[in-house]
């Protein structure tokens, strides 16, 4: 036998052990119920929301996010200050092992920036969500009203950002 002829069922195990392994992390991430609001025309800027479960037995932490319908996405926080609630950016979001993380109005979210097109009711919008350990997970936020709070919901939001112009 030949180096060569020993080499390549090595490497197919090998590149089978770490497509398995990055299977089985991804799996342990599902996303629930993701949605945005529909945005007023010349809006610039949309929230996304969405439950994310951690069926590991390790912590995972949300790094990033990205869509092809804005120039970027950004995780944010609603912290007070000095009786006043605002808004910042977060680095990163830490999915509890066996644990939720929500995103939704008035907490954790996603910012969409710089949007390309308004956000119109009834449409999906990519989002690629990128973690530690589980690496990227593509979801589609259902687009709901104008003004909903929650996803298949009607009415107004507390912290609805849909019609914000600028951030």
């Amino acid at each position: 036998m030949t180096v060569r002829s020993l080499l390549l069922p090595v490497l197919l195990l090998a590149g089978f052990v770490l497509a398995s392994a990055a299977m089985a992390q991804s799996t342990s991430i599902s996303i629930v119920k993701p949605w945005t609001r529909a945005t007023a025309p010349g809006a610039v800027v949309g929230g996304g929301f969405v439950t994310i479960r951690n069926s590991a037995k390790t912590a995972d932490r949300l790094l990033s996010a990205s869509s092809p319908v804005s120039a970027s996405v950004e995780l944010h926080e609603m912290v007070m200050d000095k009786d006043i609630m605002k808004m910042r950016e977060a680095k990163s979001l830490i999915v509890p092992a066996g644990g939720v993380l929500e995103l939704k109005p008035g907490g954790y979210h996603m910012m969409l920036i710089n949007l390309k097109a308004p956000l119109k009711q009834g449409d999906k919008v990519p989002v690629t969500l990128k973690f530690e350990k589980a690496g990227e997970v593509r979801v589609e936020l259902a687009v709901e009203s104008l003004g909903a709070s929650s996803a298949g919901a009607q009415g107004h939001g507390a912290a609805d950002h849909g019609d914000m112009k600028k951030h």
